[in-house]
């Protein structure tokens, strides 16, 4: 009961802890957009206010600040609720939103519209589309494979990954190197420079239609990490609760990456930290990983618009943080899983 209870104040103080952040990073960036500007101007929308602010603020609230914060919020919170449920679903600490070949389907999906010219909301539905259309081959082709069918889903990610890969390769091979790829090359670094409110638009459906059952299945997530056997004596269909959080799971990690591009460590290393502050209870990891992962690449945004003149990809930055952090936890002297 106490454990619950100091579960229960984490989630409470990394929710308020994410308003404060969402706040200040309005206050961060050439046009700093300070909390009585954003209340007035928010406000304005619902009642009648005298205008204290110039329209050019409004315009970049929201057509530029409100898209990429909410966007940094929801990618770092989905692809950090994918890798926690990869992670319980296949048993394996080292399971990461990419495990089944979503980012090597959304980076192939980028790269042959950028190659055919296409806009940024063509880049993003081709993203999202190769992406599913990846997954949907690695579950068929595990379905056919002998022996365990989790270690089938794996494996059949490594191998449709590494082909997907190979065809973005080839794409970047014949693409223009004076327009296409450099194009191509700063998407698959991750970015969420440019993003729009139709870009917001367009992946906030797919989030939610992930996110609310993975929410809601997080106690069955418990009972799978028990094992099939387990679970049955305990009336959950296991291969059912399986399916529906894998397919959960790859819809948000399809729809973050068709947006933000390549965006690596976030789902493997905020799910490890998360179950330092509250366990392995997934009633409480899974909001805590949300959480965490929202206000972890909001900062890892902010970082990367304010920190140089030319902004620095997205990717990069979680690379540089996240991978000395996962080789502390790993050279610990306890379990990481």
């Amino acid at each position: 009961m106490e454990q619950l209870k100091k579960n229960n104040i984490m989630v409470l103080s990394l929710g308020m802890l994410l308003i404060i952040a969402i706040i200040i990073s309005f206050w961060m960036g050439r046009y700093p957009i300070y909390t009585k500007e954003l209340l007035g101007i928010l406000f304005s929308k619902i009642v009648p206010i005298d205008h204290f602010w110039t329209a050019k603020v409004e315009t970049i609230l929201f057509n530029v600040r409100l898209p990429r914060i909410a966007l940094a919020c929801l990618v770092g919170c989905c692809l950090s609720a994918a890798g926690a449920s990869y992670q319980g679903v296949f048993q394996n600490p080292m399971a990461a939103p990419d495990i089944l070949g979503a980012s090597a389907g959304a980076a192939f999906g980028a790269a042959l519209a950028i190659l055919n010219y296409g806009n940024s909301y063509m880049i993003t539905i081709s993203a999202f589309f190769f992406s599913l259309l990846t997954v949907a081959l690695v579950y068929l082709i595990s379905k056919k494979a002998k022996g365990k069918s989790i270690l089938g889903l794996i494996l059949s990610g490594i191998m449709v990954s590494s082909l997907f890969a190979a065809g973005t390769s080839f794409i970047k091979l014949v693409a223009d190197p004076n327009d296409q790829l450099p194009a191509i090359t700063y998407w698959l670094m991750g970015s969420l420079n440019g993003v729009k409110n139709s870009d917001f638009n367009l992946v906030i459906i797919p989030m939610a239609i992930g996110l609310v059952p993975l929410l809601f299945l997080r106690w069955r997530m418990n009972v799978l990490t028990m094992g099939d056997d387990e679970a049955r004596t305990m009336g959950v269909n296991s291969t059912r609760v399986r399916l529906i959080v894998i397919v959960c799971a790859t819809l948000i990690t399809a729809a973050s990456v068709s947006v933000s591009g390549m965006i690596g460590w976030v789902g493997l290393v905020i799910p490890h930290l998360s179950r330092k502050l509250v366990g392995n209870n997934y009633i409480h990891l899974i909001p805590t990983s949300m959480l965490f992962g929202a206000i972890f690449l909001l900062i890892v945004d902010n970082v990367s618009r304010n920190l140089f003149t030319t902004e620095i990809p997205l990717g990069i930055l979680t690379a540089f943080i996240g991978a000395p952090f996962f080789i502390y936890l790993i050279t610990r002297n306890e379990e990481i899983f």
